[in-house]
């Protein structure tokens, strides 16, 4: 009787030991699961930024900083359980849907073997209307989680143009103005790589084969002569083929451009502003101004769009040499052959102008 009794005692004392292992072993995994089947606190879709390596701990508190998560312990601990640290959080932009999961907020956040995290999202990269590099390196980093200063000392290094076939003063040539998606984590390097391989998808040999057509014999000349075409037509794109054709006359007739948008570039932004261009501002020595050189600039004076591109390629044929503002505000031109033509159009112009000048007090 006694044996019996102590049987039964042993079987219930083992019976509680491996009921405390297996509740040892499953309550940390049941907790795992729970604290993962969390949802986020938001009730809307929100975006969500990872601007540099962080730790699992610093993601929860800005998490719960903007109000994403409300129980940093579980995040950490599932976040933990996947082994996730700052060398496998990726940076990004995330969109976070309401009510997410924090298994599925943690997956997302998770690098994956194409250097992203698996819910990353594209950013639109943005840059139109730039003057220069540094003016490019202003929109552009306004978009991606690129330093400025650094970008911009990238693009202006003459390595920097040399290693991607460029001058200097050509390598503005090199960026298309568009929108364009990439990540938001995209580095300066990746940047360039992505904009030069953009700029040879542009440059079809059919392009290339119009290029010759028009006389050219560099994409980089081509963008030169639109961006001058630009300067001078920002408004009425109608004119764009027809001033590139004008130019275009020039160069085949052995005529200075004469552009007065490639001497003010000469100036900086010491013109900016200034409407009544005088001949003091012409003699400017710069190897950019077509009053004192022959030919095109040695790259462009600003960064236009393919659109202004594509005039140029396909430029107007006509005679005309000369252009002029019309006397009115519809930011048109007056086209001429000769010189004659052109000297009454530009008298007609300048007494309007003076008339307006003084109606303003200026």
């Amino acid at each position: 009787m006694l044996s019996i009794m102590f049987k039964k005692r042993n079987l219930i004392i083992g019976g509680i030991i491996l009921f405390i292992f297996v509740l040892i072993a499953v309550l940390p995994v049941a907790w795992i699961y729970l604290s993962g089947a969390k949802s986020t606190a938001n009730k809307d879709l929100q975006f969500f930024y990872i601007k540099g390596p962080i730790s699992l701990s610093n993601l929860a508190s800005q998490l719960e900083e903007q109000g994403l998560i409300d129980n940093t312990a579980a995040f950490i601990s599932v976040g933990s359980y996947k082994g996730l640290d700052s060398s496998s959080i990726a940076q990004g932009k995330y969109a976070i849907e309401p009510y997410t999961s924090y298994r599925t907020l943690l997956n997302g956040f998770t690098l994956n073997s194409n250097g992203n995290g698996n819910a990353e999202v594209a950013v639109d990269v943005t840059f139109n209307n730039c003057i220069d590099l540094k003016d490019l390196a202003e929109k552009v980093s306004a978009c991606i989680n690129t330093d400025k200063n650094k970008l911009q000392t990238l693009l202006i290094d003459p390595k920097t143009a040399k290693e991607y076939g460029f001058t200097s003063q050509q390598f503005p040539a090199m960026f298309l103005p568009n929108t364009y998606e990439m990540y938001y984590d995209t580095d300066e390097e990746a940047f360039l790589n992505r904009m030069a391989q953009e700029f040879k998808n542009y440059w079809t040999d059919s392009r290339k084969s119009q290029m010759k057509n028009i006389g050219l014999e560099s994409p980089s000349q081509v963008v030169t002569l639109a961006s001058i075409v630009y300067s001078e037509q920002s408004i009425v794109s109608e004119e764009w083929p027809i001033i590139a054709g004008l130019y275009l006359n020039r160069i085949h007739d052995g005529m200075r451009l004469q552009s007065d948008p490639t001497f003010k570039f000469c100036w900086g932004d010491k013109l900016k502003g200034v409407q009544r261009l005088l001949n003091i501002h012409r003699e400017i020595d710069c190897e950019y101004n077509t009053y004192k050189i022959k030919g095109l600039p040695p790259g462009p004076i600003c960064l236009p769009s393919t659109a202004v591109v594509d005039a140029v390629l396909n430029r107007a044929k006509h005679g005309y040499i000369y252009m002029c503002a019309k006397a009115d505000y519809s930011h048109r031109h007056n086209f001429a052959v000769s010189g004659e033509e052109h000297m009454r159009n530009a008298k007609v112009f300048q007494r309007w102008l003076a008339g307006e000048l003084k109606k303003k007090g200026k």
